[in-house]
């Protein structure tokens, strides 16, 4: 990996403000990034992670030149992305998860190959790379589609293979596999992690709130919330630093909300719950050992019957929950994503 500095942002801000006639029903102001600051070496893959409304998107817009910064200075290639949008614009891709694009009345190949010709692409090259990535994703057999005849999915899958076509220097990835299968999913994973090993000297930027798919891509990881980065390191050491506490999750019977009777106990350092079908599931960050058997007894004593009991080492979910202090699931009360 190159020392050279791909992306670098410095104390950059966000701030969405409501038009006059909105602002009496709503805040007037929503900051979606409130100072945010982080380097990615030229090589890395560099996982921006949090839940919706953290301001995931907002850093990736501005870094792709369709947002401007209220405040604070950002760099892609080494060039202001306020001071020359346009020169970012040479260096980079960007795919978006659930993004709606594409002509419609055009086939899946003749939306590819138009947008190949945009970047100067000769002609042979481009439907070669097309035909390529079509085949990584599964959408050989649809090339000759119109994009109006395509699912949410296929439409996803187009977007991605659009966003690899040129090979961009600085790639950015908003939610790659937003709505796509497993199976679809861990192949376009696969496919980013071989991309980089066989292009080092490319960056990419990818936002998710799929713990896993962070886990298993990013090099390092910025954990975000409410606009502000709590925590960045390599997944392994984020994930090491919680190796002192004890972390279990329960599979509960009977309740479909154990909240008030558990969060509240001595030991209890951070707490989740998701509700299922037939079960509540709650994921819980003791101090220490010894506080599981007040645990126990909390939900015995709140009418929960206890199915499973596994302590288990810590993800990066556990780290989120650690820093934030506030699972995935749960409302944030940010604003922009």
């Amino acid at each position: 990996m190159s020392s050279e500095i791909a992306i670098r942002t410095e104390d950059l801000r966000r701030v969405f403000r409501a038009r006059k006639r909105e602002a009496k029903k709503q805040k007037r102001e929503v900051v979606a990034l409130d100072g945010i600051s982080f380097a990615v070496p030229r090589g890395e893959l560099f996982g921006v992670l949090g839940p919706n409304g953290a301001g995931k998107t907002t850093t990736i817009k501005i870094l792709a030149t369709l947002l401007t910064p209220t405040s604070g200075r950002a760099w892609v290639a080494g060039v202001d992305v306020a001071a020359d949008p346009k020169g970012v614009r040479e260096h980079i891709g960007m795919v978006s998860g659930g993004e709606t694009s594409g002509y419609g009345l055009l086939t899946v190949e003749e939306n590819l190959w138009m947008f190949s010709q945009f970047y100067g692409m000769e002609t042979r090259t481009a439907r070669a790379r097309i035909r390529e990535l079509l085949a990584v994703v599964g959408l050989s057999d649809r090339s000759r589609t119109k994009i109006y005849h395509l699912s949410t999915g296929m439409r996803q899958k187009m977007n991605f293979v659009r966003g690899f076509l040129t090979e961009p220097e600085i790639l950015f990835l908003d939610e790659p596999t937003l709505g796509l299968d497993v199976q679809t999913a861990r192949t376009l994973r696969g496919f980013v992690s071989n991309w980089l090993l066989e292009h080092p000297d490319r960056t990419i930027l990818l936002t998710t709130h799929a713990m896993h798919e962070a886990d298993e891509l990013c090099a390092r990881v910025a954990i975000i919330d409410r606009g502000r980065i709590l925590a960045c390191d390599a997944p392994a050491n984020l994930k090491r630093g919680l190796k002192r506490e004890a972390i279990v999750r329960l599979r509960i019977g009977g309740v479909d909300d154990v909240r008030a009777a558990v969060e509240p106990l001595p030991g209890v350092s951070r707490f989740a719950q998701r509700a299922h079908d037939d079960h509540l599931e709650a994921d819980v960050i003791l101090a220490s050992d010894a506080a599981l058997t007040s645990l126990l007894a909390a939900v015995e004593a709140g009418g929960g019957a206890l199915v499973s009991l596994e302590k288990r080492e810590p993800t990066l979910e556990d780290v989120f929950l650690e820093v934030v202090g506030h699972g995935f699931e749960e409302p944030n009360g940010g604003g922009a994503a």
